[in-house]
């Protein structure tokens, strides 16, 4: 699909369809020559609907045949007041949306944009569109066909205009594009089955990623991750047949970068809970438990097309977590690269083990701060739902950084407590700690678990178990992988 900005008036914009969005209780003195065009069926249309520009109301005009327009759509865009980038990129989706159903190759998008952030609102309607329209087809035979199987093909929408006179539009729209591109990687690796998505192939993703930008990678083996002593993480890999791969891709600027940054991912690529199996209801879904890594390398793969003054590190350790004869058993201990013993209670809280000496390893690579994504506990989803990920740290700087980071993309993110006297319930007798605590309040002491893996580096843990998965088509969600955490870790990048 091809973006381009075009400094047209409403009336002068030639194509199948143009969407122009209104406030609530705005006037629509400005759709009149619109209005000349359609005879008088806008207005009458307007009128009957009794429009008013409340959020998600839509009005549809089928044009005169001898105008240069085929349908108009009249979107409502709520309260200004309570407009925002995020109900930019939802206003364009439901325009992209309809032009699609009505089988439109091209589409004018009048949007008002966001005083305080007019290029970023570009941006963001490229996003919307873009991720409204990716549909995720790699295993389907017949593709881009009616689900019906009776109408034909689909027609695909191949070009938005964007009708703004915003200097640097261009520049938006291209950022708008490398922002969509990057989260429908992170959809498409967590939409894909194991069997296709496995360590290997996440290591393969990123080396793509460094030798089309020019980025470095290095990728651990079993015996070079041994070598360093991470325990943790080979521990949950040895009961798999699949070798584990140990992921760092990294990103640097010419000259000095103004800060250095490291994404920490986890990558369990698909998870039975091991000996600690879990029941089979639900278990296919497992294969998104590499959410968090996906998320990184989609982020990766912007900041390297986007090339900010910022070092950033991308660590993902890469791996299944499945029952055998060699995998860990409930009291197995395991001893993490920086020499911290651990209490294996349950192989199910594998992921908190392999970021253990991914955390280590990121420490090492001297940065200025580290943030870690991963589906980590259920408890994430059983307290904020399908919709929030749950937000931990101590360092406030990096919180403020990241509330701002992820309102601008908008992600939710709740801010939970790290409450010390919570990991009591993980102490163990016969070594430094134990994978679990108790029955309650299982997504702290998860955070807890991993804070112990981070010594002086401010740090920051994301449990992202609810909104990496849709359900259902809603704004530019589609069924599927969400690419929850690639916008919010770009523009931490970019935040100055």
């Amino acid at each position: 699909m091809e973006f381009i900005a075009q400094n047209v008036s409403l009336d002068q914009y030639q194509g199948d369809a143009l969407a122009v969005g209104l406030f609530e209780g705005s006037t629509t003195e400005g759709l009149d020559l619109l209005n000349q065009k359609s005879g008088g069926l806008l207005q009458e249309i307007l009128e009957e609907e009794k429009f008013t520009g409340k959020k998600d109301a839509k009005v549809m005009v089928r044009m005169p045949k001898d105008q240069s327009i085929k349908r108009l759509y009249v979107l409502g865009l709520g309260k200004e007041e309570d407009y925002s980038l995020d109900k930019i990129r939802m206003a364009a989706a439901s325009a992209a949306r309809l032009a699609k159903s009505n089988k439109y190759s091209s589409l004018g998008l009048s949007l008002p944009p966001l005083i305080s952030e007019p290029a970023e609102s570009i941006t963001a309607q490229v996003e919307g569109a873009s991720l409204a329209m990716h549909t995720f087809e790699q295993f389907k035979s017949k593709k881009n066909e009616q689900e019906s199987g009776d109408e034909g093909p689909t027609v695909q929408l191949q070009q938005v205009s964007i009708l703004t006179n915003q200097e640097g539009a261009t520049a938006a729209l291209a950022k708008g594009e490398s922002m969509a591109r990057g989260t429908i990687l992170a959809r498409e690796l967590v939409s894909a089955p194991s069997n296709f998505v496995t360590p290997s192939k996440m290591a393969h993703e990123a080396q793509n990623i460094a030798e089309s930008l020019g980025m470095g990678v290095n990728i651990l083996d079993r015996a070079q991750c041994e070598a360093l002593g991470m325990g943790a993480f080979l521990g949950v890999a040895q009961g798999s047949d699949e070798p584990p791969m140990f992921i760092h891709l990294y990103y640097k600027p010419e000259g000095t970068p103004r800060r250095r940054l490291a994404f920490v991912g986890k990558g369990v690529t698909f998870d039975t809970g091991g000996i600690s199996i879990k029941p089979s209801s639900g278990m296919e879904m497992m294969k998104t438990d590499m959410a968090g890594a996906a998320a990184c390398l989609g982020a990766m793969r912007v900041i390297g097309e986007l090339k900010p003054d910022v070092e950033v590190h991308c660590v993902v350790p890469a791996t299944d977590n499945m029952p055998s004869g060699k995998a860990i058993k409930p009291s197995d201990i395991l001893v993490a690269s920086n020499g911290k013993t651990i209490e294996v209670d349950n192989t199910d809280a594998e992921g908190r083990l392999i970021l253990a000496d991914a955390l280590v390893y990121a420490e090492k690579l001297e940065v200025d701060a580290i943030v870690d994504l991963a589906t980590l506990t259920g408890a994430a989803l059983v307290a904020l739902g399908s919709s929030i990920a749950a937000l931990y740290s101590k360092d406030e700087k990096l919180v403020s950084q990241l509330q701002e980071s992820a309102q601008k993309a908008g992600e939710k993110f709740w801010r939970m407590p790290l409450e010390d006297e919570y990991f009591e319930s993980m102490k163990s007798l016969v070594a430094d700690m134990r994978n679990i605590g108790g029955k309650y309040g299982g997504s702290i002491t998860g955070a807890l678990f991993l804070q112990q893996f981070v010594e002086k580096t401010p740090w920051a843990h994301l449990d992202v178990a609810g909104p990496v998965w849709s359900d259902k088509e809603k704004g530019y969600l589609n069924r599927g992988g969400t690419g929850f955490g690639v916008r919010t870790l770009v523009n931490l990048a970019l935040a100055e």
